[in-house]
Formats: structure tokens, C-alpha cells, sequence
């Protein structure tokens, strides 16, 4: 289910055999905890390097011209390395601009380059001083046309005017890429500042990767976590490009310096704005398989892990038992079950509308703004939830999760920097209801509500007619067991959804209508976008999560009792989100104190539910130990042998006396300097 099929299945573990195996033995994990970030580093380069080898020996990426990060292989196989690369923006960023952005003729000269790996990209736009607000960019572009000394046919000029406008941040920049994707401020001909743009800048010397004239690039310092990873800084000191090396797929500069917009098609301008969403769905899809592994580690030690005696006094009791440990742990099993079917969906969403796209089938500004919601919604909420997430099974793994050997230290903390790339998670919510004011509009005044019919938006339409209407929804569940069925939570949610949504719509209008501006009411509603935001994921990921079940069940990949089980998880994801934001349910009435009273007892016995499956759960993802890189989570059980194993590694271990003892615990002990001789001079 998960890979898509059996022979996908097959073929996944075929490619984790021929990365675990390789004979260099380039690919072991197994001195992470030991190495200098300098030392892992340049072995994630090599990891990368040789990775490389490997497809072109094997084929990998001919299916698709020799571009390996196309093929259906690479995602994969970056799976089976286990280890973050520090080439990762040149294909999460550098490559999909190009792409999206570039035209026809300067696609033919990179992609060759950057296919055979000549080129090493990566995406500049965040500076030291400005991240987010993209339009406050510092970094300047200026045409200087071939009369006053430019290039033939004309120059930029690429400038960072003051420390603040130096880019930092960006992933590969530091000391891999020799070409970055650079986001400036177009200075044309007529010195008009025509806003963002976006130029590819050399770097670095294709021949020995020195730093070209009027570049410095550097590493910008160790981070809490992802320190393989040369996230750097660059400054520009009038770095001179061709005129051509600005992305022209929509506007351009000609020899002359005059700029002028390019009357592409409606359909190349989403192409482009979806090709560039589908990194922040493969940050969804990724934060169901990081929050997975987490929970399968605490999963898997929490049953080897004993604690206390049954009542025969005896008998130790398996840390999984307790309530309170499946309370902080399976929601968050069900969780990662969830966040893959939404993923999964976003993605093959979006790959829907490329196709509609590039085959000249319609698709409206409404389906294109709509997923745009959807992924921006989901990003910010699963993010947050697999971050927190990945900590909380740390810190439920005891003493022992604080071990670099568990494995959750590193995961947690190169994890944490998802809820800020692509969006930051409290600046996406105002970007979701952007678009859902739009459509409470439309509800509203009773026009343009067809145009979203297949939107994932549509689907708050019932709730948002009656709440506008004035009508009260009811949840219709009579007893505790109404309380568990789907279809029953499915409309809680959705009406949670809808009732958030339009009182951030009524704040607006209240406060505009009292006097304040647009800017200022925006501004003080933000608090509440975030619950409207957050309360629609949540309807969004219980509704993919049911309908996901069902078309697993038509489609026959799994049996009666598979289904029966990702039932439980759907309810038990459900009714542990309603209880933590039970005050929302019951804040217009929606739910009554008797209903509301029904949801705790039936978390719980949602956890009864689960507890028989849930390390079969864990192990359905198939992380091997390879992939997990954890003494706790180790298949076969077998922890206390492999926590000692890596204690013996550290090199704090290699001799004895420890290294310490010579000169100075030496002095210490034997030396005499500890010894109280009853005076002292005073200074």
C-alpha cells in the first residue's frame, strides 16, 4: 500500500539491498554519532558522488534522458542512503526553476549541464535580513547594456548592497553548488525597479570550484540539526552575467534594456505556479515518513521496555501497555497513517492538473488557488504535528531517547527544519484563508460557488450555507457509540471548519466597519486564521484519510481486517484532535456538555483498539534498521546489546586511561594540585 504495489515494493527493497551493500562501504551510518560536521559533511558528498555511479551503472534515469533525479527510482533510493545529501537543493529547487521558469532555449543549455552534473545548483532568495516578505529583497540586478561595457548583448549586474541583503540560509550554497538560482530586484535599461526576479549566477569555476571574481560564499555555522548540510551565505560584489542568464520563460530583457512581459499562454503560468507547489507537497508526503520512523522506534522499544509489576508481583509490565504511554504515542502512529493518504493525494492532485495543463485541458484560477490552500494548509499543520511529534517519542523513550544512538536526537533535530522551509508554519494560515474568504464570499452572495465544485474547499460549502444562513448544525450522535462512527466526526470537523472560517470573516468586517484599516484588522485576525487554518487541515486530513480507506478497499490491496484497522486509526485520530480542541465543538453548540463528555472514553478505548496491532503498524512502513540508524528501534528487539555496542564505539572509549588523564586528571590526582594544606595566600 504504501509503495503503490507489490512490484514497487520489491523494487524499493531491491534498491535498499544494492545501497546497503555496496561494496565501498561509502553508505554506512554507522560512525554518524562520532564524526566532525566537517568529516560527515564531505562523506554525504561522497555518499552523493557515488550514488551517482551507481545509477549510471545500473541505468538508473535512462527511462527518462539521463536525468536520475526524474526517475521513479530516486526518491527511493535517497530513502535507502539514510542520510541527508548535501546536493538536495540542486533537484528540490534549483532544477524545477529552471523548468518552471526558463524558457525553451535556456532550458536546452542547462538542463544538458545539469543532467550530467556539470552544473551543481541551488535556490538564493532568503537574505540575512529578509526571509518571508520576498518583495523587501535587497540583492539588485541591473542591465548595463554592451555599449557602456557589458557583455555582447547586454549584462546583469548581481549586487548585494548592504550586509543585510547578503543571502544566507540557502541550502547547498555554502561550499557545494558552483550555480545558484538567485531571487533580485530587476533594475532594467531605463533604471525602473521591475521587482523580484530570478538569474542564475555562477559561483564557482567549473574547472576547480574557486569562488568566481566578485563572489564569497561560505557555510554559514553548525544548526540544532541538518549539518550535513552546507546551508550558506553569499555576497555579491558587482558579479557581471549574461542578459540571457535571467529566467526569461515570462518576462524579459532585450539587448537594449527595455522590459517587457511576455504573452505566454494562461496555461505555462500555472504550469509553473504548480510545478514550484509540488515541493511543498513532497514536504507533506516527508512528514508522514518522518514521523513514522519516530513512532516506530518508540513503538518497538516500548515493547521490549519493561517498567513495574503486573499484580502477581512478578511479572515486569511491557511499557506499551500503559495508557498514559499509548496516549502520547498512537495518536501519533495514526497520525503518520494519515499524513501519508493526504500526502499521496496532494501530490497526485497536482500532478492532475500538470497534465490538464500541458494537454490543454481547462483548469480555473479557482482549482489552481484552491490547492494552493490545500498544500499550504497541510504543510503548515502535518509539520508542526511531525516535529512536536518526533520529540514527544523521544522523551517517551526515558533515559534512554536521549542517547545520539536511539536515533531520535538526530531525527528530531534535522527534522526541525521543516515547519520554516517553503513557508514559514505561521505564515502559510494567511495565505489558506485568503482563498477560503473567497469562497465564504461566494456562499455569501450566492455567486461563483459552482466554480469550486472541484475544489477540496467545496466541501465546507454545506456548513458554510447554514452557518451564513443563519441555520444551527447539530452533531446527531444519540450515545457514546454514535460518538465513534466516521461519517459523525467527518461532520464535526467540517463544521468546526466552516464556523472558525466565517468568524474570521465577521472579525474582518467588524473591524474594518469600526474604524480600523484593512492592514490593521488583517493584523489582529491572524491569531484567529491560525485556528481556522489548523481546524481545516484537521477536516481535511480525517476526510482523505476515510475516503483513502475505501478506495484501498475497492481496489482489493488490502483485506477486511487491514481495513477494519485503519479504521481504528482514522477514529482514534479523530477523536484525540476533537478532545484537545474540544471548546471549539462546543463553543456554538454543535456539540452538547453530554455528547462532548462521550469523546474522552471513547479515546481511550481507541487505544484499547489499537494496542494489539500497533507494533505490526510500526513495522508496516518496513523502515529497516539501515534506514532508522537506531539502537531502540531495532527489528529483532534485540536493544540492550546494540546501546552498549555504541557506547564501546565512541572514540572517548579508544584508550585507557581516558585521553583526559594525561596531563591534567593526572595532575589532579597524583599531582598534588587538589591537596588542602590548610593556608592559602589571598590576592
Amino acid at each position: 500500500m504504501f509503495d503503490g504495489g507489490k512490484a514497487a515494493t520489491d523494487r524499493r527493497r531491491y534498491l535498499e539491498k544494492v545501497i546497503k551493500r555496496d561494496p565501498t562501504d561509502v553508505f554506512s551510518n554507522e560512525d554518524n554519532h562520532y564524526l566532525h560536521r566537517t568529516e560527515r559533511h564531505v562523506r554525504a558528498v561522497a555518499k552523493h558522488v557515488r550514488l551517482v555511479e551507481i545509477c549510471r551503472k545500473l541505468g538508473i534515469g535512462s527511462e527518462c534522458g539521463g536525468e536520475l533525479t526524474e526517475s521513479e527510482d530516486w526518491l527511493p533510493l535517497l530513502d535507502a542512503v539514510a542520510d541527508d545529501l548535501p546536493t538536495a537543493l540542486h533537484w528540490v529547487m534549483f532544477l524545477p526553476n529552471i523548468k518552471s521558469l526558463c524558457d525553451d532555449e535556456q532550458q536546452a543549455k542547462w538542463l544538458p549541464l545539469c543532467r550530467d552534473w556539470k552544473v551543481i545548483g541551488c535556490y538564493a532568495q532568503t537574505e540575512l535580513g529578509h526571509g518571508s516578505n520576498v518583495r523587501a529583497l535587497e540583492t539588485t540586478a541591473t542591465f548595463v547594456p554592451e555599449s557602456k561595457g557589458g557583455q555582447k548583448g547586454g549584462s546583469f549586474i548581481i549586487h548585494s548592497p548592504s550586509m543585510t541583503a547578503a543571502k544566507f540560509w540557502p541550502g547547498t550554497l555554502g561550499r557545494t553548488a558552483n550555480h545558484a538560482m538567485v531571487i533580485a530586484r530587476l533594475i532594467d535599461g531605463e533604471g525602473v525597479d521591475r521587482g523580484i526576479h530570478n538569474f542564475i549566477v555562477p559561483l564557482r569555476s567549473m574547472e576547480d570550484h574557486s569562488l568566481l571574481p566578485g563572489v564569497k560564499t561560505g557555510d554559514i555555522g553548525p544548526k540544532i540539526g541538518y549539518n550535513n548540510m552546507d546551508n550558506g551565505f553569499a555576497y555579491f560584489d558587482k558579479v557581471e552575467i549574461p542578459r540571457r542568464n535571467m529566467a526569461m520563460r515570462f518576462a524579459e530583457v532585450d539587448e537594449h534594456g527595455k522590459y517587457s512581459k511576455k504573452h505566454v499562454s494562461d496555461a505555462a503560468s500555472k504550469v509553473a505556479y504548480i510545478t514550484m507547489m509540488q515541493v511543498r507537497a513532497m514536504i507533506v508526503m516527508g512528514s508522514s515518513k518522518a514521523l513514522s520512523m519516530g513512532t516506530t522506534i518508540n513503538i518497538r522499544y516500548s515493547a521490549v521496555r519493561k517498567q513495574g509489576y503486573n499484580e502477581d508481583g512478578k511479572t515486569e509490565v511491557q511499557v506499551l501497555d500503559y495508557k498514559q504511554q499509548q496516549h502520547r504515542i498512537f495518536p501519533l502512529l495514526a497520525a503518520s497513517y494519515c499524513f501519508f493518504f493526504s500526502g499521496r493525494k496532494l501530490w497526485d492532485n497536482l500532478k492532475k492538473i500538470e497534465d490538464k495543463l500541458i494537454s490543454q485541458k481547462p483548469v480555473t484560477k479557482a482549482q489552481v488557488a484552491d490547492i494552493h490552500a490545500t498544500s499550504s494548509a497541510l504543510k503548515s499543520f502535518n509539520t508542526m504535528v511531525a516535529a512536536d511529534g518526533i520529540e514527544e517519542c523521544r522523551k517517551a523513550c526515558g533515559g534512554h531517547g536521549f542517547l545520539a544512538s536511539s536515533g531520535l536526537p538526530e531525527l528530531m533535530c534535522s527534522y526541525l527544519q521543516s515547519p520554516t522551509v517553503e513557508g514559514d508554519n505561521h505564515m502559510l494560515p494567511q495565505q489558506v484563508i485568503k482563498v477560503l474568504l473567497k469562497l465564504v464570499q461566494a456562499v455569501q452572495s450566492g455567486e461563483g460557488v459552482d466554480a469550486y465544485t472541484t475544489c477540496d474547499s467545496y466541501s465546507l460549502v454545506p456548513s458554510l450555507k447554514a452557518l451564513l444562513g443563519g441555520q444551527r448544525e447539530k452533531c446527531l450522535a444519540v450515545n457514546k457509540t454514535d460518538m465513534k462512527d466516521l461519517p459523525t466526526l467527518l461532520l464535526a470537523f467540517r463544521h468546526r471548519a466552516a464556523m472558525l472560517l466565517v468568524k474570521v470573516a465577521k472579525q474582518l468586517n467588524d473591524d474594518v466597519m469600526n474604524g480600523k484599516s484593512m492592514q490593521e484588522a488583517w493584523n489582529y485576525a491572524l491569531v484567529a486564521m491560525a485556528k481556522a487554518s489548523k481546524a481545516y487541515s484537521l477536516f481535511l486530513l480525517l476526510r482523505n484519510f476515510m475516503e483513502a480507506i475505501l478506495e484501498e478497499q475497492r481496489s482489493q490491496l488490502l483485506g477486511r481486517a487491514e481495513v477494519s484497522v485503519l479504521g481504528d486509526l482514522a477514529r482514534l485520530f479523530a477523536l484525540y484532535w476533537m478532545e484537545s480542541d474540544l471548546g471549539d465543538f462546543i463553543h456554538d453548540g454543535y456539540l452538547t456538555a453530554k455528547q462532548a463528555s462521550w469523546v474522552a472514553p471513547n479515546v481511550l478505548e481507541s487505544l484499547d483498539a489499537i494496542r494489539p496491532n500497533a507494533v505490526a503498524l510500526a513495522d508496516a512502513r518496513d523502515l529497516s534498521d539501515f534506514r532508522l540508524k537506531s539502537a531502540l528501534g531495532r527489528y529483532d528487539g534485540n536493544v540492550y546489546p546494540h546501546i552498549l555496542k555504541a557506547a564501546y564505539k565512541d572514540p572517548l572509549n579508544s584508550v585507557d586511561p581516558g585521553p583526559a588523564y594525561d596531563p591534567e586528571l593526572k595532575r589532579l590526582i597524583t599531582g598534588g594540585v587538589g591537596v588542602y594544606n590548610g593556608t592559602a595566600s589571598r590576592l
